[in-house]
C-alpha cells in the first residue's frame, strides 16, 4: 500500500463545510467550499441546479478526475436536516470542545466528505469521482437520481461506489453497510356518508371499515427475514378522520402505512397487496403508494473485503457487514455498480449538538486513503 500517514488535515475543510447553513434542499455556499477544495487536486467540477418548489431547487455536484484502472466514486450529501432549537452553540458555527467538533452535519455527513477529499492523493492514478447532492435528507426528488442522469449524459460510470454515510455504531469502522431495505409509503382513503349519530341508518360510517382494514393488514407477516436482512415490517403511521363534532358520523377516514422491506419483495407488489386487502373491505376506497427505494444487496465479495482490509489495517478491527437502518442514496447508486457504505459514528446524527470526534475525522481520512490505494492496485 501507499503511505497514508501524512494526509492533509480534514478538520479545516469539515469546519468550513459546517459553517454553511445547508438545510435541505441545499445549494450555494457549501458547494463553493467543496469545489474550491477539489479544483487544486485536478478535478473537473460540474454543478447543476435541478427542479422547482416545493422539492427544489436543489444543487448537485459531479467532480471527476481521470486516470487508468478501476474507477472509484465517492457519494454523499451536503444538505442537512433542520437543527431545531436547544443547541448549546450556533449549529452553523463549528465549535471544538473536549476533542469533539460540533455542528449540524458533523457526522451526517460533511465530516466524511471532508475526510475523503483529504484522502485523495495529489498525483492522479486511478480515476476518481465525487457524486454529491443537496437533496438526500429531503424528498430526494432532484438529488442523486437527477445527478445520475447527468452522469449518463457525460458517460461517467464508476466501477465501484463508496457512500460516506455514518455507518459506524460504537466505534469508527465497526460496521459497514452492504445493502439497505426498501421503503414504501401508502395512503388509504375510505369514503363514507356523513350523518347524525342518532340516525346511523341514514349515514355510512367509514371508521369501522378502516379499523377492519388495518386489523387485517396488521396481521400480515411478509417474511421471516433472510441471511442478510431482518424481517420486513408494515407500520401504521397515521389515522385521520378530521371530525370536530361528537354527534356527527364522518364522511371519510384515512390512514397511512410505511413498509420497510427486504430483497424478497418489490415496492409495487407490496402496494398491490395492500390495495387488494383494502378493496376486499371497501371496493371504492382509494389506495396510493410512493416507493422511496427498492431493497438492494451488494453481496459480500472483493469490494467489501477490500474495505474491511483497509479498516483492519488502519483501525485494528474487522467491520461487521450489515443491512440495518434506514434508506440512503445507495438505493439509487446500486443500479450503477457495487455499492458499500462506510463512514463516521452515527450516535449524534440528526440530534441536538451533533458532533464528530476529531480523532475519528483524521482516522477516517487515513482509512479512505488506504481504500483509494487498494482500488488503484486492482
Amino acid at each position: 500500500m501507499n503511505d497514508t500517514t501524512n494526509l492533509p488535515d480534514p478538520i479545516a475543510l469539515t469546519r468550513a463545510l459546517l459553517a454553511c447553513d445547508s438545510v435541505t434542499p441545499a445549494r450555494g455556499t457549501v458547494f463553493d467550499v467543496l469545489e474550491a477544495a477539489l479544483l487544486p487536486l485536478g478535478f473537473s467540477v460540474a454543478r447543476f441546479i435541478e427542479g422547482e418548489a416545493p422539492d427544489g431547487p436543489v444543487e448537485n455536484l459531479l467532480a471527476t478526475r481521470t486516470g487508468s484502472g478501476t474507477h472509484l466514486a465517492f457519494a454523499g450529501h451536503l444538505d442537512v436536516v433542520p437543527p431545531g432549537a436547544g443547541w448549546s452553540d450556533d449549529p452553523f458555527s463549528p465549535t471544538e470542545r473536549d476533542g469533539l467538533l460540533y455542528g449540524r452535519g458533523a457526522v451526517d455527513m460533511k465530516g466524511a466528505i471532508a475526510a475523503f477529499v483529504a484522502a485523495i492523493p495529489a498525483t492522479p492514478s486511478a480515476p476518481v469521482s465525487l457524486i454529491i447532492t443537496g437533496d438526500e435528507e429531503g424528498p430526494a426528488t432532484y438529488g442523486t437520481q437527477a445527478l445520475m442522469a447527468r452522469m449518463a449524459e457525460r458517460g461517467v460510470r464508476p466501477d465501484l461506489c463508496l457512500v460516506g454515510e455514518p455507518t459506524s455504531v460504537a466505534k469508527l469502522g465497526d460496521m459497514v453497510k452492504i445493502g439497505r431495505r426498501g421503503s414504501v409509503n401508502i395512503w388509504i382513503e375510505v369514503p363514507g356518508k356523513q350523518g347524525h349519530v342518532a340516525y346511523p341508518h341514514l349515514a355510512d360510517n367509514p371508521i369501522p371499515k378502516l379499523v377492519a382494514i388495518l386489523a387485517e393488514i396488521g396481521a400480515v407477516v411478509l417474511d421471516e427475514g433472510n441471511a442478510w436482512f431482518q424481517p420486513s415490517n408494515i407500520e401504521a403511521t397515521d389515522i385521520t378522520v378530521g371530525n370536530p363534532a361528537a354527534n356527527v358520523i364522518p364522511g371519510h377516514a384515512s390512514a397511512r402505512l410505511s413498509i420497510r422491506f427486504n430483497d424478497e419483495h418489490r415496492g409495487a407488489d407490496l402496494i398491490e397487496r395492500i390495495r387488494t386487502v383494502v378493496h376486499t373491505h371497501v371496493p371504492n376506497a382509494t389506495v396510493n403508494g410512493r416507493i422511496s427505494g427498492e431493497a438492494f444487496l451488494t453481496a459480500p465479495g472483493a469490494f467489501s473485503t477490500l474495505i474491511g482490509d483497509a479498516i483492519e489495517a488502519r483501525l485494528g478491527h474487522r467491520p461487521e457487514l450489515s443491512t440495518t437502518g434506514g434508506t440512503s442514496d445507495a438505493r439509487f447508486l446500486s443500479a450503477l455498480c457495487p455499492v458499500v457504505e462506510f463512514g463516521l459514528v452515527n450516535a449524534t446524527m440528526h440530534k441536538l449538538d451533533e458532533a464528530v470526534a476529531i480523532d475519528d475525522l483524521v482516522a477516517l481520512a487515513t482509512v479512505y486513503a488506504d481504500i483509494l490505494a487498494r482500488v488503484a492496485e486492482l
